[in-house]
């Protein structure tokens, strides 16, 4: 039985911590689904679109990848998209507590999905994006943090003059 897994997030950037979970969740399923969350009200650097392209350059060539844009509510999404499994990461033992809620709350929404939780290599255990565009912002050193084509679009947005 092939099974498709929904990996969610806002991945504003997408980062290696992010690529790790991804390439480890294609060892157990045979499809992700790379959800970008839309949220509207939410100040995001990048679009969700530039959030989609961006991962899209990334994956381009892995047929059992896809990339998505998506708002509402997750279970609404992973139902239309014929899924039943959501793939979430934990970092540290903080992501746990939200993370678990979370979980709960789609299983009371729809008791057909699961939620699997998956670490990442301790060597990105620490990565956020949020971290990630505060170095970025102030010129410093991101190569180990996320691909060359991230590192490159993070550079163009925070060297780019200001709106008039």
């Amino acid at each position: 039985m092939e099974i498709t897994a929904i990996y969610p997030g806002s991945f504003d950037p997408i980062t290696n911590g992010h690529i790790d979970i991804i390439s480890r969740g294609l060892n157990i399923f045979h499809k992700i689904i790379i959800a970008v969350m839309n949220h509207p009200g939410k100040k995001s650097l990048f679009t969700a679109e530039e959030r989609k392209e961006m991962i899209e350059e990334i994956y381009g060539d892995e047929a059992r990848i896809e990339v998505d844009v998506f708002k509402g509510l997750l279970v609404d999404y992973v139902e239309q998209r014929g899924a039943n499994v959501i793939v979430r990461g934990l970092r540290v033992v903080s992501d746990f507590e939200y993370e678990m809620q979370m979980a709960q709350m789609n299983r009371k929404l729809d008791t057909r999905i699961e939620t699997v939780f998956m670490m990442p290599r301790e060597i990105y255990s620490y990565l956020s994006s949020s971290l990630i565009k505060e170095i970025a912002s102030y010129g410093g050193n991101i190569d180990c943090f996320v691909p060359k084509s991230i590192k490159t679009r993070l550079e163009a947005k925070f060297n780019a003059p200001p709106d008039a």
